[in-house]
């Protein structure tokens, strides 16, 4: 059975639709999961869907290019997709006119401390500059964030991964940490989220409130702009 399973899937692995296909089935799956949980953060389903393609394509012993050659169509939509999380946000513009200081504030105080963190606690643990300045964009959508490390001497590829991982842990942690800190006001609650766990804690935003959502779009799309100016001038006081 596993010889004739081996040949069909090389056989599939050379339509570019197979990523695509496997890529929507594994998320269904994991959407499925996530609730019957009762959308349970633990149960996230990007975290579910990443594991059960991972686990695919080492089984299967398929190359990464080869995956993303079918799969690269949803990569393409992230950019429609981010582009229209304008539109819950402009439904919020008089609340974020009245609180424009403290977003403003809060921005700069979350990538700050995002960039430095992350570079702190790096160097801490012996990583070597370019992991360091790889680490240093996480916080921040992943076109935007590959760009910076290749940008300042970072491996992109690593970055993309780190970035992953930190909006997972965001997207699954921040809900116990808000409760811990009784912030309850979904617009702040979403701007922290967004700022530090970009486009998956902004997806997990929108599904607890629309009002939350708008503004971890907000945060994510401002945090990328603002890492992207920051972090190159920083770079030679962080790197020392």
């Amino acid at each position: 059975m596993a010889p004739q399973f081996t040949e069909i899937w090389v056989y599939l692995a050379t339509s570019p639709l197979l990523g695509l296909t496997v890529t929507l089935l594994a998320y269904q799956g994991a959407w499925w999961l996530y609730r019957r949980t009762g959308f349970h953060p633990l149960a996230n389903p990007v975290l579910l869907a990443v594991a059960i393609l991972v686990g695919l394509l080492v089984l299967t012993g398929t190359p990464y290019r080869t995956y993303f050659d079918g799969a690269q169509f949803v990569h393409f939509l992230l950019g429609p997709a981010t582009v229209a999380l304008a539109i819950p946000l402009y439904a919020q513009v008089k609340r974020l006119k009245a609180m424009l200081l403290p977003v403003i504030a809060a921005l700069l105080a979350g990538s700050l401390t995002a960039i430095v963190s992350a570079m702190a606690v790096a160097k801490l643990f012996g990583a070597s500059l370019p992991t360091m300045l790889s680490l240093a964009p996480k916080s921040v959508t992943t076109p935007i964030a590959m760009g910076v490390s290749e940008g300042i001497g970072g491996i992109p590829s690593l970055t993309a991964v780190l970035v992953i991982i930190t909006g997972i842990l965001g997207a699954v942690g921040a809900r116990y940490l808000f409760d811990a800190m009784r912030l309850r006001d979904p617009a702040i609650r979403g701007f922290a989220i967004g700022v530090a766990s970009h486009g998956i804690g902004t997806a997990r935003a929108f599904q607890v409130s629309e009002q939350a959502g708008a503004f971890a779009a907000l945060a994510m799309g401002l945090n990328g702009l603002l890492t992207a100016l920051l972090l190159p001038a920083l770079l030679p006081w962080l790197a020392l």
